[in-house]
């Protein structure tokens, strides 16, 4: 990390003893924008990056860029393993909606719920929740789209 000079650390030292309404209305200072509903920790992390940032300056975009495609390649937190491929008969999905739980069973024929044999996931999520669904996503076999 880059070397603070005297005056950002002492602005710094200076978070760590205020009350979180001081830390509210040094976030809007700083921000110019209410401070979000978060611990005073947060808080504190928030204000000490803009901090940094306006006295040392952001990084450079390519840099930005190059992290994270770093952490997409290496990543720091543990990855979503891959869901794809077949569904084995005798896979169970379970999924809660509006407080019962839904238990379906992939069978050799498609999908068993309800003592029903349904030929898709998309059609018993449609069942469920009355509204169109992709049965995979529902199930939670794949990620949301961003």
């Amino acid at each position: 990390m880059a070397v603070m000079t005297s005056s950002l650390s002492l602005e710094v030292a200076r978070l760590a003893t205020m009350k979180p309404a001081e830390l509210r209305s040094r976030w809007h200072e700083v921000y110019r924008n209410v401070a979000p509903n978060i611990s005073p920790d947060l808080l504190r992390r928030g204000i000490t990056y803009r901090l940094q940032e306006k006295a040392l300056g952001k990084l450079p975009c390519h840099i930005e860029r190059e992290l994270d495609r770093l952490n997409g390649k290496i990543g720091t937190r543990a990855r979503t393993p891959s869901r794809g491929g077949p569904i084995l008969p005798g896979t169970r999905f379970v999924r809660e909606w509006n407080g019962k739980t839904i238990a379906v069973t992939a069978t050799d024929s498609g999908f068993e719920w309800d003592n029903d044999t349904y030929r898709s996931l998309s059609e018993i999520a449609r069942k469920v929740t009355g509204a169109h669904w992709s049965g995979p996503r529902f199930f939670g076999l794949t990620a949301k789209a961003t």
